[in-house]
């Protein structure tokens, strides 16, 4: 059995959180606490001197879409143009520079621009000449093509000259840009992301695809790539029986039917399907799913022991989810559904009784923290869209309180594979009611996500003996613990409280920066 020692650390264990050194044999967590009786214990153990460095629980990002956030850290990226000139600037200067083949672009925020307008057809035209092009929004439910794009597309019905393209038509041409991209570039750009997941501490994530996202070839190609981070992948295509639902989890691969099965679109799009009109247009968004069909699915995929999931956003979507939840744990029973860990993805606009609806049947909430530091606060898109209403988006306060297991991950490419940053961004929430706690933060990124990926062994997600050895050394400030109440900070900063702190996550504080990534013993990431 080969053996690692490492010393002169800070371990973070809640089994042993004063912990300086930790041991691993065989990619497993076999030993923590003091350096001196550590090198007694093991002798012949390869030394790691850690000099002084922060260990903690490696990363798990449970919503990530990871082709395409490679493009776009491989290709043309317009979350930094400034205007919508800026935009088209960047867009001429990468075609001229990349003359061939489909152009792929993502990241433009028209919200953040002086003209608060997106491209118009011809303004994409001139810019790319006749070939063609696909530029997705920053949240990646509607995009700007050029006419040799929509000439290829014969599904693109529904398109406004002057608009973007929204719902079924943007997800005809999505499939098919990235059908017009070639191997080697999706190979390029998956690496990309795996590589950047990995720098970040990030061990394994989920890829969350489907025939309206990427389509079954690229899922294929990415189930094939050979990459140290870990991928679990689902597929988000909704079926009616149970014999359908595990026919089609043995055909392609994946570890659940759910992910961005969409029930509803985004916020930014104006496709979140709300109960009541967005406040700066004259629509209620788009609903894809009704009760009657996320019935079904559910039922089905409770009944094939498959783990179920929903993307939704707006509160009219949310109703027909929790409906279709409580339809089939009247049928089946709430346990049964609730065993099976399903899932709902982002679950941002939520009232009370949805909360506790979602509690009691057991529905895990993968969120994202980075959207509210991008879109949240009183000048905030979300406020745009919504007016009052976007006080209450994204209440991980009040869900963490009602019992609802919570999993942070990004969604990149709309937020970026950066886990501190998201868990910083769930601490410092822009209303300040609906934060986490530094700690809770901490586990719904770690222990949470992995729970969300179905493994729930108890230990999978902290350093303790047994545990996998899936950890990140940091470079990082001095450790603290904290938490959202005065009165419970006092508390748990006395040292006889055994809680292991954490690096500070104050919005000004500098995030760690990763000198190495384990998984399962496994080295996938050295600064």
């Amino acid at each position: 059995m080969s053996t690692q020692l490492l010393i002169g650390g800070r371990i973070h264990s809640p089994s042993s959180p004063d912990a300086t050194a930790m041991a691993v044999a065989d990619g497993t967590v076999v030993w923590l606490g003091a350096e001196q009786p550590g090198r007694a214990l093991h002798p012949d153990a390869e030394i790691v001197d850690l000099d002084g460095a922060f260990v903690a629980p490696a990363f798990v990002d449970p919503h990530v879409h990871i082709t395409a956030t490679g493009l776009e850290l491989t290709g043309l990226d317009l979350s930094k143009a400034r205007s919508l000139e800026h935009c088209l600037e960047l867009v001429r200067t990468f075609a001229a520079a990349h003359p061939a083949g489909v152009l792929l672009g993502s990241g433009w925020d028209e919200t953040t621009w002086p003209e608060r307008r997106a491209p118009t057809l011809a303004e994409i035209d001139a810019a790319v000449g006749p070939r063609p092009a696909y530029l997705s929004r920053v949240d990646a439910h509607s995009a700007v093509v050029s006419t040799a794009l929509l000439d290829v597309v014969p599904g693109s019905t529904g398109f406004t000259p002057g608009a973007p393209l929204r719902a079924e038509a943007h997800h005809a041409v999505r499939v098919a840009a990235l059908a017009g991209s070639s191997r080697a570039q999706r190979d390029s750009a998956r690496r990309a992301t795996l590589d950047r997941a990995a720098a970040h501490g990030i061990a394994a994530v989920h890829e969350c695809s489907g025939p309206q996202i990427a389509g079954r070839a690229d899922l294929a190609e990415l189930l094939e790539f050979e990459h140290g981070v870990e991928v679990r992948a689902y597929w988000g295509e909704a079926v009616r029986s149970a014999d359908e639902a595990s026919a089609l989890v043995g055909e392609l691969g994946v570890h659940g039917l759910g992910g961005d099965l969409f029930v509803d679109g985004s916020l930014g799009s104006h496709t979140a399907w709300l109960r009541a009109p967005y406040t700066d247009e004259n629509t209620s968004g788009v609903g894809y799913l009704d009760a009657d069909a996320i019935t079904a699915h559910l039922r089905a995929c409770t009944l094939a022991g498959v783990q179920a999931g929903f993307h939704v956003i707006g509160d009219a979507a949310m109703d027909a989810v929790v409906a279709g939840f409580e339809r089939v744990a009247a049928e089946l029973g709430g346990p049964s559904v609730a065993a099976r860990g399903h899932r709902v993805e982002h679950a941002e606009m939520l009232d009370p009784d949805q909360i506790a609806a979602l509690a009691r049947l057991g529905v895990i909430a993968s969120v994202q923290p980075g959207f509210d530091a991008a879109w949240g606060g009183p000048d905030g898109m979300y406020a745009a869209r919504l007016g009052e209403r976007a006080v209450a988006l994204n209440p991980f306060a009040a869900m963490a309180a009602a019992g609802i297991s919570l999993a942070i991950g990004s969604d990149a490419p709309v937020t970026p594979l950066d886990p501190w940053a998201a868990v910083r961004a769930a601490v410092n929430h822009r209303t300040a009611s609906n934060a986490l706690s530094p700690r809770a933060a901490f586990a719904a990124a770690t222990r949470g996500a992995w729970r969300a990926g179905g493994v729930r062994d108890g230990v999978a997600g902290t350093l303790v003996p047994g545990a996998p050895a899936s950890y990140a050394i940091w470079e990082a400030e001095d450790l603290m613990v904290a938490a959202a109440a005065d009165s419970v900070q006092r508390w748990s900063t006395d040292p006889r409280s055994r809680v292991p702190g954490l690096p500070p996550l104050r919005s000004d504080s500098p995030l760690p920066r990763c000198l190495r990534t384990v998984h399962r013993g496994e080295t996938i990431y050295k600064a």
